[in-house]
């Protein structure tokens, strides 16, 4: 029988796949921006960008938010063993963030082409710096580099080479959910010549993505033995399923089929962060402390599961009511401002 800690770990954990998903499919428009081409050519695509991300680019945020209010809550030693040893990452996930927030508002009001075109770089960059950075965190805690003390060393323990192979996977994969997803919201639009161009690209970086994961299993078994042996047994089912749905993503693209593409991505992403949390299990600090030993009080678990349906009743609706709205022809097709755009 599943304890009440498994529970809280659980509805934890659900952000984590949450936030890889739609933060992800926002992160990756940074690359798509900056590899959009000159003013001119790259005008169409940087304003579906902006009408994309638009309306949900902050919302995505919630899902961070929640992880680290639930990890702080429910588990505050791991919690502060994890900030005082990942401080520095943590830093630049933060830098990352306001940066790209800051960017993405001003751009829009620029005055000038330079400021424009200043801002667009900051976006860009700073949209690939957050889930480079959360990607070494992720393989810093997953090959054990996160001691319970909170003494790790303070840049060794987010440099090993999980955590590289982390940080560019999560680039990786965050570019290419972004593609699948522009590639339908264009074509949604109206815009197939660019829907075709962007479908192609992201096939190619779909391509490279499933390279990096081949890579990125490889150095799991050297690096982090104990999550190589839970993605051997419990997670390896939920492995096969990621594979299975990124090649289904990536045959769908091959032949245009730009919105079923985009659910083979979000299914791949999902089953590949739900095995890395199934592998780790019952680690919440990979061989440092298990869940039902970081978990809090009791009183404080029950706490969080009636907040948590709190905000499935209130928040979750809401959030999936934008999604759905920002998914209809009506806004796909609207009349939006050029974004100067550089």
């Amino acid at each position: 029988m599943m304890e009440l800690s498994d529970v809280i770990a659980v509805l934890m954990f659900l952000g984590v796949v949450l936030y890889a998903v739609f933060g992800g499919a926002d992160f990756g428009t940074g690359l798509w921006d900056l590899l959009a081409g000159r003013p001119d050519s790259g005008a169409s695509l940087r304003r579906q960008i902006d009408r994309s991300i638009g309306p949900v680019w902050e919302a995505n945020h919630v899902w961070l938010i929640y992880v680290l209010v639930f990890m702080w809550t429910a588990f505050p030693t791991a919690f502060t063993a994890m900030m005082n040893t990942l401080f520095i990452p943590w830093l630049l996930v933060g830098l990352g963030i306001v940066l790209r927030g800051g960017a993405f508002a001003f751009r829009k009001s620029s005055v000038t082409f330079g400021e424009a075109r200043l801002h667009g770089v900051v976006f860009a960059t700073s949209s690939l710096i957050t889930p480079f950075f959360l990607g070494m965190i992720a393989g810093a805690i997953a090959s054990g580099r996160v001691p319970i003390d909170g003494t790790g060393d303070l840049w060794t323990s987010w440099t090993g080479a999980t955590s590289w192979i982390g940080g560019g996977l999560a680039v990786l994969t965050c570019t290419f959910l972004a593609g699948t997803f522009l590639a339908a919201d264009t074509y949604r639009s109206g815009n197939a010549a660019l829907a075709e161009r962007l479908g192609r690209r992201t096939l190619v970086v779909g391509l490279l993505t499933g390279g990096a994961a081949l890579i990125a299993a490889a150095t799991i078994e050297l690096d982090a033995k104990t999550l190589a042996e839970g993605l051997h047994g419990r997670g390896l089912v939920l492995i096969i399923i990621s594979a299975g749905a990124g090649v289904a993503s990536l045959w769908r693209l091959h032949r245009g089929e730009w919105g079923r593409a985009r659910i083979g991505a979000v299914v791949a992403v999902a089953a590949i962060v739900v095995g890395w949390g199934v592998g780790q299990y019952p680690y919440l600090l990979v061989d440092q402390i298990e869940i039902a030993d970081a978990i809090g009080a009791r009183s404080t678990q029950i706490g969080l599961v009636i907040v948590f349906g709190a905000a499935a009743l209130t928040a979750v609706p809401a959030l999936a009511w934008l999604y759905y709205l920002v998914n209809q022809p009506e806004w796909s097709k609207a009349d939006q401002p050029d974004s100067r755009t550089a």
